[in-house]
């Protein structure tokens, strides 16, 4: 879990390394690649210098920067004060310049907003293209306010860098902006401020900002809809501890809506969640160079439909990181139900973990298919608290759960005098159908094959519910709660088909349909 500074923020990116924890191996322990699939050649791009600039921008007080690549560049306004819709406008590309700011913050009590509350909704229209060209160029969508970015399976929203525009992205760029922000007034753990966790006056700036809050005492927050979007080259380091990470969710409601996103070649973490309470669904995360999903801070929610691919041996950290050891017994507790991931893990460079899990995290990983290079699995945490017995004082459920996980790894357990025995014991190699020792039938790198098709499922939907989460939740007009499958791994056979068309693909995991090559933009 990073530490929460007030940074200067910087305007000029910054060499990038991986800032993510990472937990090295012992001495003596080898490390192979889990060999995957050859994937297929992604489509080829179009034909260079498609499109026509428009040849003005559109009425809304955008600030005209002349052409970037095929497109007139039009800049946003550094805040949205009032209700705004971005249009998909031919021939133009929205310029996030600097930290761009939906509404001003109305703080964690819905009752008593804050002094200046500008609670808006910026809605962007299905297939609207947006850039950003440094590290200190990122969207926030502070408390009290909404973002619609509702696009289509063929026409998504896509977020991406100037230099994508231009041509000249590859599929090793990343960080080459900020990333998104989403900020609610749900509850979170660890507050700035010596107040109860879960409070509306349990607060924390979120990471990679100097003063965004987020936080509240409302599970029922509503930060609006996210809906088939990409996110491509983001992540920016502010300084080690300090990051942006493609999509980064703080204090997030459970009404919200996330669903159909992809986040290609972050420089730090695909997805981090600190806090809250949102359910994800159909999240595809490509190149991820920390963690592809990581979560944080008292979360508690649902996550379903996961595909996380690696680029190579040299990038990428692990492919679950749930919370840090320190501050075990902060409430709420963090409780993470994910189902039908597929997990491949490349790197053989960072923690060697595709799996860590500690800081006394509740967690449940259900039908699942896990291939990773050294260590699998990885429970931590202070005196074992991540593996003791339920206590309902402590909002603690025991154990994490695995129910139908399949892994492949040199080695299942992590041997780094941590909790090997524990974690072996907690995962129960035979039992609830796992299996620790499986060998992947996966084709086309993520589809499952003969011996995923194997794998009785588990009905996650007894997973949906939540006694520790307090007033609110669960609730049953939340979206994209867990659904009943009959199949392990995020996507069943060549027959489904739910990624295609709103993703792009690039040359170490294609994904067919429409959506081209992430290198590439819509002419």
């Amino acid at each position: 879990m990073s530490t929460f500074r007030a940074l200067l923020l910087v305007t000029t990116l910054l060499p990038l390394a991986a800032c993510g924890p990472t937990d090295v191996a012992s001495p003596g322990e080898g490390t192979i690649v889990v060999p995957a699939p050859t994937p297929p050649a992604p489509p080829p791009p179009p034909p260079a210098g498609g499109g026509t600039p428009a040849a003005a921008c559109p009425a809304g007080g955008y600030i005209d920067r002349g052409v970037v690549g095929t497109r007139r560049a039009c800049e946003l306004p550094t805040r949205f004060t009032v209700d705004t819709t971005i249009q998909n406008a031919p021939g133009v590309a929205y310029s996030i310049a600097g930290p761009v700011n939906v509404g001003t913050d109305c703080g964690g009590d819905t009752a008593a907003p804050l002094a200046g509350c500008q609670g808006v909704t910026l809605t962007i229209q299905a297939g609207t293209l947006l850039f950003a060209s440094a590290g200190n160029d990122y969207l926030v969508v502070n408390r009290g306010s909404r973002i619609s970015a509702i696009g289509t399976p063929t026409s998504p929203i896509i977020f991406t860098a100037r230099n994508n525009l231009l041509g000249t992205t590859t599929d090793a760029s990343q960080g080459l902006w900020g990333g998104i922000i989403i900020l609610g007034r749900a509850p979170i753990s660890d507050c700035n401020t010596a107040v109860p966790g879960g409070s509306a006056n349990c607060q924390q700036v979120i990471e990679g900002t100097t003063g965004a809050l987020y936080g509240g005492a409302s599970p029922n927050d509503n930060s609006g809809s996210f809906q088939y979007v990409q996110i491509r080259y983001s992540g920016f380091g502010i300084a080690p501890g300090n990051e942006l990470q493609g999509l980064t969710l703080g204090g997030v409601g459970q009404l919200t809506a996330i669903d159909h996103v992809q986040i290609h070649n972050s420089s730090d973490d695909g997805i981090e969640i600190f806090g809250g309470r949102p359910n994800l669904r159909h999240i595809v995360i490509t190149g991820a160079d920390d963690d592809g999903l990581d979560t944080d801070l008292g979360y508690r929610g649902t996550i379903q439909f996961v595909i996380g691919v690696q680029r190579d041996s040299s990038n990428g950290d692990s492919m679950i990181e749930a919370d840090s050891n320190g501050n075990e017994d902060a409430l709420p507790r963090q409780y993470t139900r994910v189902s039908n991931a597929t997990f491949v893990q490349r790197s053989t460079v960072q923690g060697l973990n595709t799996m860590l899990i500690r800081g006394g995290a509740d967690y449940a990983l259900l039908n699942s298919v896990v291939v990773g290079t050294t260590n699998c699995l990885d429970i931590d945490g202070t005196a074992g608290t991540t593996t003791r017995a339920a206590d309902a004082a402590l909002q603690d459920l025991g154990a994490p759960v695995f129910r139908s996980v399949v892994m492949s790894c040199t080695n299942p357990f992590a041997n780094d005098g941590n909790l090997q025995a524990e974690t072996a014991t907690a995962f129960g190699t035979g039992t609830n159908n796992n299996n620790s020792a499986y060998t992947p039938s996966l084709a086309s790198v993520f589809i499952n094959g003969g011996n995923e098709a194997a794998v009785p499922a588990t009905d996650p939907t007894a997973f949906n519910a939540d006694s520790f989460a307090g007033a609110g939740q669960p609730n049953a007009a939340a979206p994209n709660r867990l659904t009943a499958v009959t199949w392990i791994g995020a996507v069943q056979n060549a027959g489904d088909t739910w990624y295609q068309n709103w993703t792009c693909s690039a040359s170490y995991v294609a994904f067919g349909g429409t959506g081209g090559n992430c290198s590439v933009t819509p002419a």
